[in-house]
């Protein structure tokens, strides 16, 4: 989805959409679109550089850390964009990064890859470490059951084969 902005002539401009789960969808993505996507945002325009100021919602599906079963995480990430034509892109050598090209992105051909946006924020939104409860108690480390529905017999024992010819000493 491309977002043509030779449409956009005035200084602001809205644009909202819904887009459907399926037309954002990439392959290979560490979480999965369940939930309609909406985007909604102002285009400030000044000569050929563009601001984005919007929201992203949304509800991804995640796998979580502990016990890897699927949970849904609501997403409601605000963004502050900036786009420069793709000719302005700065291809000096190196020089210091100012917290200002964090917010800065490039675009070509008049357009903006709206997917890219949004994988972007989707990434941005996702936790460290998902979990699908706060106290999520996870795989039992040797037979593999989800200790959140079930629990199971096996003695939590695990030896360090490191120390077990200091083991051998005591005998």
């Amino acid at each position: 989805m491309l977002l043509e902005l030779t449409r956009y002539r005035q200084p602001v401009n809205d644009f909202a959409r819904t887009f459907k789960p399926e037309d954002v969808a990439g392959e290979g993505d560490a979480y999965r679109i369940v939930g309609p996507v909406g985007l909604a945002f102002e285009i400030h325009k000044d000569k050929d550089k563009f601001r984005l100021v919007g929201t992203v919602t949304t509800e991804l599906e995640l796998a979580c850390s502990r016990c890897l079963e699927p949970f849904r995480l609501p997403v409601a990430a605000p963004f502050d964009l900036r786009y420069l034509p793709a000719s302005e892109a700065s291809t000096d050598g190196e020089r210091e990064v100012d917290d200002e090209d964090l917010e800065t992105s490039y675009y070509e051909n008049d357009a903006i890859d709206l997917n890219e946006l949004l994988r972007e924020q989707f990434y941005l939104a996702l936790p460290m470490k998902p979990l699908c409860l706060d106290d999520c108690r996870g795989l039992c480390a040797q037979c593999g059951t989800n200790l959140n529905t079930g629990s199971c017999d096996c003695a939590p024992v695990w030896e360090d084969p490191r120390l077990a010819p200091l083991k051998n000493l005591l005998k």
